[in-house]
């Protein structure tokens, strides 16, 4: 007998992949190829344009996280056929979801957290837009009963992020936008009461501000909004956005009343694969009570082999990130985000203290009582011979995605750069990345940027 077969022999003597005749032409990139390939040669086309990304360890841009444990790894290999909609099909999947919901509840001090109802998104985006058409529905619905037009709702926010602005946009609803001012980095409790009359379906606080990092006052909104009550008979309901703060703040700052507690907090919000720490394509909503979610949201669907309520605004969605959540959740408990948490803040603190030494810049945000990040502008009235921009831009030269960018409504003129800390992010990198600042500066030194026009002594500064 044979000691090998035929074929596991050819197997040992493939061609070289990079000599192969598939990479020796450019890369299908306009039409369909005709042909099959090579398994190696088609991951070494794939693999090797990857290589053109940046390295997202290295981007202080994004509040997604870059990093996870080896377990998660394998989670998701294990679950990557696992389609989360198809609750029949996949019930253990099914009952980790709701695990997840009622484990976000009980940390949002939800009333009631193991009746609560919410789900799984894939995003905060999504997330927030539902709590947003829960909110709309509601108001809907009192007003008719009311005899009231309901052709005219109204959202009140901050500085938000730009899924609100697509909520209102895609879902006929004004948003009133209330701008930024020196004095006014997050939502004024009277500017809200101000600007709510009673087509307002509610206000959305966010817990940990895009722009800035800071956490808005829910707590204080809530008291105007009770005064408002007694003063107009207004009952305005509030969501909060927590994408990022749902899962620090409960962590590091459990003082913090912005969550269920208040009662008129009717949803919120997270990002599961922010600083909830799973991969990419999971967002979290809850509500308080079953009772603010309106039935005529809830579909139920027969075809799957079973009649399952469904009321994400996605269908077909992979399992994985959910299970590696509950993974996260089960493996670090409250003790483990908290130490994980804590560690982030240090760093982004720590990067905010050195960018302050150099004397160039003002801190925006210090990463003190808020998320784990830091923004600074240009000191006013200096000329250092570059831009926030010229110096992002340096920067990316080294790896680093350190964004520059003008502040909101009534701010544009002070451009800020902000960056963001997630585990994964080392007090090591956290100087290499210091270290680097300092280079290019020095190189600015010595190559001023000639254009005198890209530069205001205010410190706002624009491409």
């Amino acid at each position: 007998m044979a000691l090998h077969e035929k074929n596991a022999v050819r197997g040992f003597f493939k061609e070289a992949v990079y000599a192969s005749s598939d990479l020796t032409i450019s890369a299908p990139k306009y039409k369909f190829p005709g042909a099959e390939m090579d398994p190696r040669h088609a991951y070494a086309i794939v693999s090797d344009e990857m290589l053109l990304d940046g390295n997202s360890r290295q981007n202080l841009a994004t509040f997604c996280q870059t990093w996870v444990e080896p377990e998660v790894h394998q989670i998701m290999d294990l679950t990557i056929d696992k389609n989360m909609i198809d609750k029949d099909e996949y019930p253990q999947t099914a009952e980790i979801e709701n695990r997840c919901v009622h484990m976000l509840a009980d940390l949002w001090n939800s009333p009631d957290a193991s009746n609560t109802i919410g789900c799984s998104t894939t995003g905060s985006s999504e997330a927030a837009m539902l709590g947003g058409l829960a909110l709309k529905w509601q108001w809907r619905n009192r007003r008719k009963k009311e005899g009231k037009d309901t052709s005219k709702p109204n959202i009140i926010t901050g500085a938000v992020q730009i899924c609100w602005h697509k909520f209102a946009r895609y879902f006929d609803v004004e948003i009133r936008e209330l701008p930024l001012s020196p004095d006014k980095l997050t939502l004024n409790p009277d500017d809200v009461a101000a600007a709510c009359d009673e087509n307002t379906i509610g206000v959305v606080p966010t817990f940990g501000v895009t722009f800035t990092c800071m956490y808005e006052d829910v707590k204080a909104i809530s008291d105007r909004l009770d005064k408002l009550q007694k003063e107009k008979g207004l009952d305005i309901p509030m969501h909060v956005d927590a994408a990022s703060g749902g899962f620090i703040a409960p962590f590091v700052n459990p003082e913090i009343v912005w969550d269920f507690r208040i009662p008129r907090v009717k949803s919120i919000n997270g990002s599961g694969h922010k600083y909830g720490l799973s991969p990419l394509g999971v967002g979290w909503v809850i509500w308080r009570d079953r009772t603010d979610l309106p039935e005529d949201l809830i579909f139920y669907v027969d075809y799957l082999g079973g009649n399952m309520p469904t009321f994400a605004l996605n269908f077909s969605r992979p399992g994985g990130q959910i299970i590696t959540q509950y993974y996260n959740f089960i493996r670090l408990g409250r003790s483990g985000y908290k130490k994980v948490q804590e560690a982030a803040l240090g760093h982004a603190q720590y990067i905010a203290d050195e960018i302050e030494k150099l004397g160039m810049f003002t801190l925006f945000y210090n990463g003190r009582g808020g998320l784990p990040g830091a923004s600074w502008k240009m000191k006013d009235g200096i000329k250092p011979g570059f831009t926030l921009y010229d110096l992002a831009d340096r920067l990316r030269m080294r790896g680093w995605q350190v964004p520059a960018y003008p502040l909101p409504a009534h701010m544009q003129d002070v451009v800020i750069q902000r960056i963001l800390v997630r585990h994964g992010f080392s007090r090591d990198m956290a100087t290499l990345f210091i270290n680097d600042v300092k280079r290019e500066i020095e190189y600015f030194k010595n190559h001023p940027v000639s254009s005198s026009a890209t530069q205001k002594e205010s410190g706002g500064y624009h491409h």
